[in-house]
């Protein structure tokens, strides 16, 4: 059983059908039935966040959208298409993904590199992204450590996913090893990105507070075999600043989330 989906008249940007995964030829299945439906917000976006226990497969779930993993059975659909080489999702991860050996701005522009950009109009549109996430003037350093902080690595590989591909953009716990002051400051960075772009943002944490300040639509893993048993609708202001934690309403979703996470974790 998987929580309903509600079909509209509404683009669907994201769509999973009945979808399974096993890695012993069907003896036994890691995720049966799972489903899963986010359609278009015209001027607004979706914020989706993807919680569970561990092992519940979000993780998974972001690949199969990605295009870096292929279900057992089921279909995944973006933009009511099968992903495929040529309709795929780039994927900001945990760990940072930037190439070291490339610049900064090298690193932005990679993405238009591949579809044949020429070098004059990628780096101009590189730019554009480099000065909105806040990395003017480290453009043309290494992309790796040292040389810029964990926060500004992890700004560099949110503005190559957008460059690529403003309408999608996919996160796997990207602020997890961050210090709590960078933390925030990418939680409000990533608020003012889906402000600007209307993207459609699929984020994945274990943080209730995280999950609760960021996100519009929050859904529910259960454990192995998974499926979405839970969504809540988040029903706080879409402009959200930091003083909203402070909102009685934000804490009172918190407790709800935290009561679903453990509810969702008996399951059987």
């Amino acid at each position: 059983m998987s929580i309903e989906q509600v079909d509209t008249s509404r683009h669907n940007i994201i769509e999973l059908r009945n979808i399974e995964q096993s890695y012993d030829g069907g003896k036994s299945y890691i995720i049966k039935g799972l489903d899963l439906l986010i359609e278009d917000k015209p001027e607004q976006g979706q914020f989706a966040v993807i919680m569970g226990m561990s092992g519940s497969g979000k993780s998974t779930v972001l690949r199969y959208i990605a295009g870096l993993q292929k279900p057992t059975n089921g279909e995944v659909l973006i933009n009511g298409k099968p992903v495929d080489a040529e309709n795929r999702v780039s994927m900001v991860f945990q760990q940072y993904s930037s190439l070291p050996w490339m610049t900064v701005l090298d690193n932005v522009a990679l993405g238009l590199r591949f579809k044949g950009v020429s070098q004059v109009e990628r780096n101009e549109k590189a730019m554009e992204l480099i000065e909105m996430v806040g990395l003017e003037g480290h453009e043309y350093k290494y992309a790796q450590y040292p040389s810029l902080s964990g926060g500004q690595l992890q700004r560099v590989a949110i503005a190559r996913s957008l460059l690529a591909n403003p309408n999608i953009l996919l996160m796997d716990e990207p602020f997890g090893a961050l210090d709590i002051r960078t933390r925030l400051q990418m939680q409000e960075l990533l608020c003012d990105i889906w402000r600007k772009f209307h993207s459609t943002i699929i984020f994945v944490t274990h943080d209730v507070r995280e999950a609760v300040f960021l996100g519009d639509d929050l859904y529910i893993l259960k454990s192995a075999p998974s499926y979405f048993a839970e969504h809540i609708h988040i029903d706080l202001p879409l402009n959200r600043q930091r003083s909203i934690k402070r909102d009685p309403r934000y804490e009172s979703l918190v407790r709800e989330v935290e009561d679903s996470m453990l509810r969702v974790a008996d399951l059987k």
